[in-house]
């Protein structure tokens, strides 16, 4: 006779949990939106300032750095291990790239952006890890590209009710590529977004650190909702959780 495993029922304590994480959700985007409102205009105008040009260029740069942080992401380290970047490095190096993007106007930035995307993928894969999952795992290295996609700090959404990989994506190579394409147009465009605000040569400087910084937080935040999510579900039906997590996000964020 076999036995089927029944997911079990959701918990009091469990809600509350997947409740606190619907909320990280809907605050994850307050810090970027302060950095962009400093950066000079209003967020749904700054696209309006890049030449279209540059635009298809971003979406350009943008899928190729989502196609290159995915295949590096399981050759450069071998061991299994993320490199421990500490507590602060992720941070640090992204100020660094986005003061350096910034300091030379649109140009520089442009030449930034493979950079900054490497780093926010590197911080959502030790994300990963902390919660327990093999950050070198095919699937997890996908769920960490899926997190670029997910949500737009620029507008409400809840980042991560989308259902999780697992086993039912095809593991290879035309499978991420296809979900890279499906991820760069929305990516490309908050990354727009970013870059307008680093068009002001030397101002740009300041402000490409301190809008990197919110992007990095931002992205770290929804990975942290995102796998801690994942992990409720490996002890409960997904569809539970999810369902629980939309019907919490539903709910306006209180203090």
């Amino acid at each position: 006779m076999t036995h089927t495993l029944v997911p079990a029922p959701l918990s009091a304590q469990t809600e509350a949990q997947i409740a606190a994480l619907a909320k990280r959700a809907q605050k994850a985007g307050g810090p970027l939106m302060k950095a962009v409102n400093l950066a000079g205009g209003r967020a749904e105008g700054l696209m309006e300032k890049l030449p279209q040009g540059v635009r298809d260029r971003i979406e350009d740069v943008t899928g190729s750095a989502l196609e290159q942080c995915y295949k590096a992401a399981s050759g450069v380290r071998g061991s299994g291990v993320l490199p421990d970047a500490g507590k602060h490095g992720h941070k640090i190096a992204v100020a660094v790239s986005g003061g350096a993007g910034g300091f030379g106007g649109l140009g520089s930035a442009v030449l930034e952006l493979p950079a900054t995307v490497s780093i926010f993928f590197a911080a959502i894969q030790k994300i990963a890890a902390e919660h327990g999952f093999d950050p070198d795992d095919e699937v997890v290295r996908l769920e960490c590209l899926r997190v670029f996609g997910s949500g737009s700090p620029l507008e409400e959404d809840d980042g991560v009710n989308t259902g999780f990989l697992a086993a039912r994506v095809m593991l290879n190579g035309a499978g991420a590529h296809a979900m890279i394409a499906r991820i760069a147009p929305k990516f490309a465009l908050v990354m727009g977004q970013k870059l307008a605000a680093q068009t002001v040569p030397v101002i740009g400087a300041v402000t490409g650190a301190a809008v990197n910084l919110a992007f990095l937080g931002y992205y770290q935040e929804l990975a942290h909702v995102r796998f801690s999510l994942m992990k409720l579900a490996q002890s409960h039906a997904e569809g539970e959780v999810l369902h629980a997590f939309r019907a919490a996000n539903a709910k306006p964020v209180r203090p």
